[in-house]
């Protein structure tokens, strides 16, 4: 994120303050929880005592990361409202993972959503999906935490000399200590506090940037509702990306591949008491995220507005013009306090569920701990922990030494080749009962499906212009659903 922060020393200590009573509270609840619950059971599943509506209220700050608390309002300058069309879209992906994928996960009582695959495909299939996942995942997971530590680095720690590397490794050092024991008993009630802060930030930087352009909530809703840029449907371009149906079903498919088909963001649903439960967790969590994405968006027009009434020139990038607003002074000391809350409260969010979805698949997925006493078991899970939390610092300094943001273009675009795998395996598996496939051949299926989509949008960028966007997910998940099928065999319909 190419942003240049200039920030006074004393907002240097007030900031670094908030991080540390922030971590402080956050600990405080980890302590609690793990008085009592600290063995595999509370870390994996939570002792499937978590309350829906707990879970449905912390999976908003989640989901969230601190590129999207900065990317969303910078959107509304190239592409207006037009994200709204995908997160409608989000809303029909999350009533397939109600109603199809949390069904099957809690009958089959699975502690690793993709145990399912070595059930219903082998064990090739399992192994491949679990890897798929880990390799995504990881990255992306570092990547959304680089981008955020790089503004706090920026904001507060440039000023003391401190280097990047101690930055990274102790906020590492912080999601650690309060995630290591108790795991998703633990992220549950700490996200819930974090998406209470993320909203409260979000409502407080709008009322801060009203109050800057003389507004009441009339005037609000009257300067976004006139501004050009409150477009929000595209049904006449069938050439642009931000047209309805392309928006729209990429919405469905990127729902269905980044939530209900992975374990980070399906562990606390497990964590549910039964399927009701998670079942009302994901139907408020859904219908939440329409009016959350809809206020950030309002948020981006009505800074671009008070840029433009305050002869402000804005940068060209659209996720420099929060962090350009806010640390320059132009919104004031409590948009900057605010804006500082919010982006660690998406940032630890998003990193300790990513860290704890990750070590239950290593543990879960790949090492088989189930095998060993709960002792061996506990030693080998608070280990893996530490590896993750170890290699998400290095895959960080990786980022720095290159030192060039777009690589986190690069990193989410290769992200999205694999989920597609991911994607095909599942709706192979839930499509096709009737049908088994050779699982010797699931590898090299998921493995050579990238590769073609790679190879064919090189191939169309060069010959006709036309570059892959969301729809690489479906394409590359059909490829690998069509390699099974043709390599499969019609069997007996069984209970799964």
């Amino acid at each position: 994120m190419r942003v240049s922060f200039y920030i006074f020393m004393n907002n240097n200590t007030l900031i670094l303050a908030i991080i540390i009573l922030y971590f402080s509270v956050l600990l405080l609840i980890s302590y609690i929880i793990g008085k009592k619950h600290s063995g595999n059971d509370a870390f994996f599943l939570g002792n499937r005592k978590s309350p829906w509506y707990i879970v449905a209220l912390g999976m908003i700050g989640s989901s969230l990361s601190g590129v999207t608390f900065v990317s969303v309002p910078g959107m509304v300058g190239n592409f207006d409202m037009t994200y709204m069309q995908m997160v409608f879209g989000f809303l029909l992906g999350y009533v397939v993972i109600v109603f199809v994928l949390l069904p099957l996960y809690y009958r089959m009582n699975l502690t690793s959503i993709y145990s399912y695959l070595d059930e219903r495909i082998g064990r090739n299939a399992y192994k491949t999906g679990a890897s798929f996942f880990l390799i995504s995942r990881t990255v992306i997971a570092a990547a959304r935490l680089y981008v955020a530590v790089l503004i706090l680095q920026i904001y507060v720690f440039d000023a003391w000399n401190i280097p990047f590397w101690i930055t990274a490794a102790g906020f590492l050092l912080m999601i650690w200590l309060y995630t290591f024991k108790s795991g998703v008993r633990a992220i549950v009630w700490t996200d819930l506090l974090q998406t209470f802060f993320l909203l409260a930030a979000l409502f407080l930087i709008i009322r801060q940037v009203a109050q800057r352009m003389d507004l009441d909530f009339s005037g609000i809703v009257t300067s976004i509702k006139e501004s050009h840029h409150s477009r929000m449907f595209v049904f006449d371009d069938w050439q642009s990306r931000q047209n309805f149906f392309k928006q729209f079903i990429s919405g469905l498919f990127v729902t269905v591949a980044m939530t209900g088909i992975d374990q980070e963001m399906m562990q606390k649903n497990l964590s549910c008491k039964n399927l009701k439960a998670a079942q009302k967790n994901m139907c408020s969590y859904s219908l939440s995220f329409i009016p959350v994405n809809f206020l950030f968006l309002c948020l981006g027009i009505l800074l671009v507005n008070f840029a433009g009434s305050n002869q402000i020139e804005l940068p060209p990038m659209g996720d420099d013009i929060l962090p350009m607003l806010v640390s320059g002074g132009f919104l004031g000391v409590p948009a900057l306090v605010f804006f500082t809350i919010g982006i660690i409260a998406v940032t630890f969010a998003s990193a300790d569920s990513a860290l704890t979805g990750l070590t239950t698949s290593i543990c879960v997925d790949m090492l088989d701990i189930r095998r060993y006493d709960e002792k061996k078991a506990k030693r080998m899970r608070i280990g893996v922990h530490l590896c993750l939390s170890l290699a998400f610092i290095v895959i960080m300094l990786v980022f720095k030494a290159i030192n060039d943001t777009s690589v986190i273009d690069a990193i989410y675009t290769i992200a999205s080749y694999t989920y597609g795998p991911l994607l095909g395996l599942f709706a192979f598996g839930i499509l096709f009962k009737r049908r088994r496939t050779r699982d010797k051949i699931v590898p090299p299926v998921c493995i050579l499906a990238p590769l073609i989509c790679f190879a064919a949008d090189r191939i169309l960028n060069t010959t006709i212009g036309y570059r892959f966007g969301y729809e690489l997910l479906i394409i590359n998940s059909l490829i690998v659903m069509l390699g099974l099928l043709f390599f499969s065999h019609k069997v007996c319909l069984t209970t799964e």
